[in-house]
């Protein structure tokens, strides 16, 4: 099956990043649309946990744009940014009379691609 594209994109995964979906998607809201210079000044200053797992995802789109397709850095922009639920990791602590209380440790997956501005 052959998939035609408009544009070159480079794509890059994060999987099982730790962290919930609501709060890695309002950082993606953000960044939608920006170029990649932006964005990096944009999630240093962000005041959020998330940043750190999605700036290593979007340099890793970046790069492989760079390295893959040949191309050049400060002309792409960000055309997608996903974050999908993982599997939660399930922990139990310990309540009055025996009981065990279920914590579900929420996990991600976040998907950048990028591509060159039109």
């Amino acid at each position: 099956m052959a998939y035609t594209t408009t544009s070159t994109q480079a794509v890059a995964h994060g999987r099982y990043i730790r962290g919930s979906v609501s709060k890695v998607r309002r950082v993606l809201d953000q960044l939608r649309g920006r170029t990649y210079r932006d964005a990096l000044i944009m999630l240093e200053f962000m005041p959020y946990r998330s940043t750190g797992p999605i700036t290593k995802v979007l340099r890793s789109a970046v790069a492989n744009a760079e390295h893959n397709l040949g191309l050049d850095p400060a002309t792409l922009v960000i055309s997608q940014a996903i974050a999908d639920m993982g599997p939660s990791m399930k922990r139990f602590r310990p309540r009055a009379q025996g009981r065990a209380y279920a914590i579900k440790k929420q996990t991600c997956h976040i998907s950048i691609a990028v591509a060159p501005s039109p």
